[in-house]
């Protein structure tokens, strides 16, 4: 029902409860960021919004702003692939560090909690002396998978991105992602592909290339199934085995801490515009 929704239903909910509220709207994607956010947030002076898409966030906080005249409504978004276009947001839209919410949390020292947890330490460092920090091997093996899906868009391939079976590639000894297995897997989901395996295998070497910050192109979702792998049969202890993607991403954001998300370009920028505008926002610290 929420494909529905549209801009100007968000932004009619907000003028609505304008009388009765006079402090600070933030308008985001969904559920889990509201609940995420929530956390954080002012609780007497700050309500949240669910605006069930990125779309609907941006157009539902313009209209506010603009034809309402509503100065403190401010929305916060997944970039996804925006920054790899050049396409950059400005306040009163504010966009997470990362590609997405779960892509950022990743990158804080959440993930450091998270492996404390469910890693085995001595196999963890084993894994570590050979391949790097978790996190840069996590990374390695996403990127790709986010530049397969930045180059589908850009040049309208229409490739399937759902339901993919991670195992197909990424290795259970090094989480190394083999790109040709990956492209197979894509194209296999993917109904009457535009484009050859050989072709999108030069396109996709070429853009990993050209990649300097993989995490520009890592989707969180990705992120979380790899790490689970790495939990599930590299150095996970007995605590891990069998973990499911959807389990370990709610982990993650427990582990997420106020601390955290203070470390946070999306925190230092919205309290900036928080400060300016003398309006309320985050817990104070």
């Amino acid at each position: 029902m929420y494909d529905n929704v549209t801009a100007s239903d968000v932004a009619n909910e907000i003028s609505m409860m304008r009388s009765a509220f006079k402090g600070t709207y933030i308008v985001v994607e969904g559920v889990t960021d509201s609940r995420l956010y929530g956390k954080f947030t002012e609780k007497d002076d700050v309500k949240i919004i669910i605006a069930h898409s990125k779309d609907n966030v941006r157009r539902s906080v313009v209209e506010c702003r603009n034809n309402r005249r509503d100065m403190k409504t401010i929305g916060i978004i997944d970039p996804d692939l925006d920054r790899l276009r050049g396409k950059e947001h400005l306040p009163p839209i504010f966009a997470t560090d990362k590609r997405d919410l779960e892509s950022m949390i990743m990158c804080t020292r959440a993930l450091d909690d998270i492996l404390a947890e469910y890693a085995d330490p001595e196999q963890l460092e084993e894994f570590e002396k050979a391949q790097g920090p978790v996190r840069d091997a996590v990374a390695k093996a996403a990127a790709p998978l986010g530049m397969l899906m930045y180059i589908s868009q850009t040049e309208g391939l229409g490739l399937y991105f759902k339901d993919l079976e991670y195992r197909t590639f990424i290795s259970k000894r090094s989480l190394g992602n083999d790109y040709n297995r990956m492209i197979n897997e894509v194209l296999a989901l993917s109904r009457s592909p535009r484009i050859g395996r050989k072709e999108l295998y030069a396109k996709l070497c070429h853009a990993m290339e050209e990649l300097e910050d993989p995490w520009l192109a890592v989707r969180g979702h990705d992120a979380v199934a790899i790490l689970a792998i790495g939990l599930d049969e590299i150095f996970g202890s007995y605590n891990s085995r069998g973990i499911k993607d959807g389990q370990l991403g709610g982990s993650l954001r427990l582990a997420f801490s106020y601390d955290d998300f203070a470390d946070t370009e999306l925190y230092r920028d919205t309290s900036d515009w928080s400060r300016k505008t003398e309006n309320p926002l985050w817990l104070s610290r």
